[in-house]
């Protein structure tokens, strides 16, 4: 069992509070926008018992670490990575790639010569990112495409020659192929129309102000990645999308090829093992809108919602369509019987952290006491229970 410290990401739009208040560690004002609780190698977890990080302790005995089952599924790597994530100010519009799609981009960019840390570079590793985020806050974000039909309704009466087109487009051909026009449009045509998105937010604030908005949710999110992002074309792309609230404890699923968005929150996110992001807008960093649209699923569909599955007292598993990963989340009252504490669950490479209260994880060799925001690493051949008063999320490969 080891002690994790996250590797922290100062993202201009995290919040300067949530996750210091989170780690119990002074603010300074500065953005910390992730935590990352995992062994990727652009920001492993740190083990400060052993004055290493958790990659290199993994790589060192991956047997041990992960198990037989999972080395032969995955290799010799932490097939997840576990974060908190805590925006104030809206994160890009961006999609995953498949694993077909990771494989050939990050073979495509290291011929190039282009480091791994280049600002312009996408694929920093050979992996999906599947991904799924549980909210311990409300969480506001956009997953995924309307519907033709809803996105007619929702364009209406913005009446500027930008959106005229995209409507055009939208009822041209299937519902899928008319919206993949209408977003490619908004993205990347006539940029001699780039003006035509501050009139659209004028639109939107009136039929707000007037109430008589097709959508108040959809138009309120235009209108903040608006004030964050003034001019961008991903603000009025916004419109095709499906906006989303999360309340605190619901869970959300964003597969591969997904083109979504987060607004603003506060949640806990597990994914597999991987740092690629290809982004199309709303983001001072490397956009690449063309390359999106290569990868994009442009198939209407709402968010997907993940409902729990009670195993056991206290334990609910939310299962992901995916092999890299799963999300329990454990709450513990004291009232174990005999006080022998409740199990962390299947052999394999687990995260545990506390979310509320303090809970004690004893294995075999050792014990320790986590309060709120810690978190340990259970190697594969460790059995481990939890007791004490809390709540924590555990992350394990199925």
């Amino acid at each position: 069992m080891l002690l994790l410290s996250p590797a922290l990401q100062p993202y201009a739009w995290g919040s300067p509070t949530a996750i210091p208040e989170l780690l119990g560690l002074p603010a300074d004002g500065s953005p910390v926008a992730e935590a990352w609780f995992g062994a990727h190698p652009v920001a492993p977890a740190q083990v400060p018992t052993l004055g290493r990080d958790l990659g290199a302790i993994i790589a060192e005995d991956p047997l041990h670490a992960l198990g037989d089952d999972v080395v032969e599924r995955f290799g010799v790597g932490l097939p997840f990575l576990l974060k908190v994530v805590a925006p104030v100010r809206p994160l890009s519009l961006q999609v995953h790639p498949s694993a077909e799609q990771a494989a050939l981009g990050f073979v495509r960019e290291e011929r190039s010569g282009k480091p791994l840390d280049a600002p312009d570079r996408t694929y920093r590793d050979s992996n999906h990112k599947p991904e799924m985020l549980l909210a311990l806050t409300t969480f506001e974000a956009l997953s995924g495409f309307r519907t033709a039909r809803r996105a007619l309704q929702v364009l209406a009466g913005l009446d500027v020659p930008l959106v005229a087109k995209a409507v055009e487009r939208v009822r041209h051909g299937s519902s899928a192929e008319g919206m993949r026009s209408a977003f490619e449009y908004l993205l990347l045509g006539a940029r001699d129309r780039d003006h035509d998105v501050d009139a659209v937010v004028d639109l939107v604030r009136a039929r707000l102000a007037a109430g008589d908005s097709p959508s108040e949710h959809s138009d309120r999110v235009l209108i903040t990645l608006a004030e964050a992002f003034p001019g961008d074309r991903g603000v009025v792309a916004s419109l095709l999308l499906n906006p989303v609230t999360l309340q605190p404890g619901e869970v959300m699923f964003v597969p591969a090829g997904c083109v979504h968005a987060y607004v603003r929150g506060v949640g806990v996110e597990v994914m597999a093992s991987s740092d690629n992001v290809v982004r199309a807008g709303l983001t001072p960093k490397h956009v690449d809108a063309r390359a999106l649209m290569g990868i994009v699923d442009v198939r209407p569909a709402p968010p997907m919602r993940v409902a729990p599955e009670q195993v056991a007292d206290g334990v609910a598993m939310y299962y992901a369509p995916v092999e890299d990963f799963e999300l329990a989340v454990i709450e513990v009252d004291g009232t174990e019987v005999d006080g022998a504490g409740v199990s962390i669950g299947r052999p394999g490479p687990r995260i545990l952290l506390v979310l509320d209260g303090e809970l004690d994880v004893v294995t075999p060799a050792e014990s320790a006491r986590l309060r709120r925001g810690q978190a340990v690493f259970v190697a594969a051949d460790e059995q481990a229970v939890i007791s004490g008063h809390g709540r924590a999320v555990r992350v394990s490969v199925p």
